[in-house]
C-alpha cells in the first residue's frame, strides 16, 4: 500500500486545515467581485523541467470545494514534464477554482520540487547500485507527502519517525555500551524492525561490528576514513548494511558512490529542494 493510501484519513485532515488556513471565513476579494455563476477553464502547465508530483491532492483540494469541478490530467505522478508542457486541465465555478488554487499550485510545487531533487541524486549513483535515502528532514506535518515525493521520484524512504526504526547515535551512546544497548533493543522492538548505529570514528566503527546491527552508518566521515572503515568491514567479514551520510551534497555524491555503500541518505532531498515552477492560467 502507498503511502498515500495508508495515511489517506490523515491527508484529508491536513488539507482540510489547510484550506481553512486559506480561506479563513471566506475569499472576501473573489465572493464581492466575481458571480456566483461564473464559470472558469484553466491550465496547469510546466515552467522548468523536473519531475511531476501530487496530482491525487491537487483533485482531492477542489473536491472538498466543489465536487462538480472537473480535472482532467494530462500526466501522472512520476512522469518527467519540460518547459511548456501541460499538466493538467480544470473547469468549473470560478469561485471554487479560485479559493483552492494556490493550496493545489502549493502542494503540487513542493512535491514536484522534492520529487524532482530525489530523481537528480539517484539517477547519480544508480550506476553505483546505491539507494537513495530521505531524512526526518522534512516540512513539519508535511512528512508523509515529502517522503511519497522522494519515492515518486525513484529514490527510497528511511526510517518514518522514531517510531519504526532503532537508530542509535553518539547522543544515546553516553548512557549505555553500545553491544548492551543493542542487546537491549533486540529484546522489545518487534520481529522485523531494524537495528542502526550512527559511527563517526573507526574507533566507534570496531564497537559496532561486535554489537552485529543490521546497519552501520558511516557520519560525516572523509574519503580516507570512510576507505579504512570499508576496509575494516570486509576483513571482519561483517554483513551489516552499510549507509553514508553527513555532508551529501551534488558536489559529494559521485565520490561517495564510486565506494559502492549500500545506502546515501541526504537531507538535502527534502530539505533544500526547490520547487518545481508550475503555472494556472485561468480563462472565462
Amino acid at each position: 500500500m502507498d503511502l498515500l493510501k495508508k495515511n489517506e484519513k490523515y491527508i484529508d485532515r491536513l488539507i482540510d486545515m489547510s484550506l481553512k488556513e486559506d480561506i479563513g471565513d471566506g475569499d472576501v476579494t473573489t465572493d464581492i467581485i466575481i458571480p456566483q455563476t461564473a464559470v472558469l477553464k484553466g491550465v496547469f502547465k510546466a515552467k522548468g523541467a523536473g519531475i511531476i508530483c501530487g496530482l491525487p491532492l491537487v483533485k482531492k483540494v477542489f473536491a472538498k470545494i466543489d465536487k462538480n469541478v472537473k480535472i482532467s490530467f494530462k500526466k501522472r505522478d512520476g512522469d518527467k514534464v519540460k518547459n511548456g508542457d501541460i499538466i493538467a486541465i480544470i473547469t468549473g465555478h470560478a469561485r471554487a477554482i479560485l479559493m483552492g488554487e494556490r493550496l493545489a499550485l502549493n502542494l503540487l510545487q513542493r512535491l514536484s520540487g522534492v520529487a524532482t531533487s530525489a530523481n537528480m541524486f539517484q539517477s547519480i549513483v544508480r550506476p553505483y547500485g546505491v539507494t537513495i535515502l530521505d531524512t526526518r528532514k522534512t516540512t513539519p506535518m508535511l512528512r508523509v507527502l515529502e517522503k511519497y515525493a522522494v519515492k515518486t521520484g525513484g529514490a527510497s524512504n528511511h526510517r518514518m519517525g522514531l517510531y519504526d526504526m532503532v537508530l542509535i547515535k553518539d547522543n544515546h551512546i553516553d548512557f549505555i555500551d553500545i553491544e548492551k544497548a543493542v542487546m537491549e533493543c533486540r529484546r522489545f522492538i518487534p520481529k522485523g524492525m531494524k537495528i542502526e548505529v550512527e559511527v563517526h570514528n573507526l574507533e566507534f566503527l570496531e564497537k559496532a561490528i561486535k554489537a552485529r546491527p543490521d546497519i552501520i552508518m558511516l557520519d560525516n566521515m572523509d574519503y580516507e576514513m570512510m576507505d579504512k572503515a570499508f576496509a575494516r568491514l570486509k576483513e571482519t567479514h561483517c554483513d551489516a548494511k552499510v549507509e553514508i551520510s553527513g555532508g551529501v551534497n551534488m558536489n559529494s555524491i559521485r565520490e561517495i558512490a564510486k565506494r559502492k555503500p549500500d545506502y546515501i541518505s541526504l537531507g538535502a532531498i527534502t530539505h533544500s529542494a526547490q520547487a518545481l515552477d508550475i503555472s494556472l492560467t485561468l480563462h472565462k
